[in-house]
């Protein structure tokens, strides 16, 4: 078995970081073979949601393989900081949604990769920060940018200069969270809120995400801009016109896709 598990079932894809015993920590290997999977979802036109978590009890992942670093030269260090930040730049921009189901620990580079997904849901019983300043190094693979544009850039400063963990609840609290749940409602609750988006045409969700993402690294009137080209896409499609007849109809709309 890989070291990630991906599963594509009415239109989720779940992506679950499979190395259990190591708590999901991300090795080289598991990096290459995340990221090819990542490009796989890129293109897959089937794919209209996507679910990242982790296996066993215990982690959704600690971040780098600490025992697999204590191996590694500098340039290999470098080789695998690049590795990750291309995976985690290549999720966040992703078309479809993503979600992070946030099963126990997610700690450095494990937190990073829910920051780089859309939403985050955790089981009331996970815990998560940035922790690197504490191994004597900085979050790497997006965490210095991606928390502060989530949560503001005092909190954000407090929370990677002290280290600090966060429980779910605290998180929630902080606006890193969407939603706690019960862990054993965990991807029960995710896939009900996947399956809200579903309801909705998926060429739009995926320009509404575009117009959003890229919007608010601009000015507004580009993001205006951005906006209404994104909105021009869904124009010729046979889901807007299928939303139409099924108005008309009174009945719920069967979207495609297309």
């Amino acid at each position: 078995m890989g070291k990630i598990m991906y599963v594509l079932n009415n239109h989720i894809a779940l992506v679950t970081l499979n190395r259990p015993e190591s708590l999901n920590a991300f090795n080289y290997e598991t990096l290459a073979e995340l990221q090819e999977i990542v490009e796989d979802l890129r293109v897959n036109q089937d794919v209209y949601v996507v679910i990242f978590t982790g296996a066993g009890e215990k982690a959704f992942s600690v971040g780098a393989d600490l025992k697999e670093r204590r191996t590694l030269s500098s340039d290999q260090i470098k080789r695998n900081l690049y590795k990750i930040n291309d995976v985690f730049s290549a999720i966040d921009a992703l078309l479809q949604p993503t979600i992070a189901a946030i099963n126990g620990f997610a700690f450095g580079g494990g937190m990073e990769l829910a920051l780089a997904c859309d939403f985050r849901i955790a089981a009331e019983s996970a815990a998560m920060g940035l922790t690197e300043t504490s191994l004597a190094i900085i979050p790497g693979a997006g965490g210095t940018q991606r928390l502060p544009r989530l949560i503001g850039q005092a909190k954000a400063l407090e929370l990677i200069l002290t280290a600090r963990r966060l429980s779910a609840h605290e998180a929630f609290i902080s606006g890193l969270l969407t939603k706690v749940v019960k862990k054993e409602k965990l991807l029960a609750e995710t896939l009900q809120f996947a399956s809200q988006m579903l309801e909705n045409g998926p060429i739009a969700l995926n320009q509404a995400k575009f117009a959003v993402k890229n919007g608010m690294n601009a000015d507004l009137n580009t993001g205006l801009e951005i906006e209404r080209k994104a909105y021009e896409v869904t124009i010729p499609t046979e889901d807007r016109l299928e939303a139409l007849e099924a108005f008309a109809e009174k009945r719920k709309p069967v979207f495609k896709g297309k």
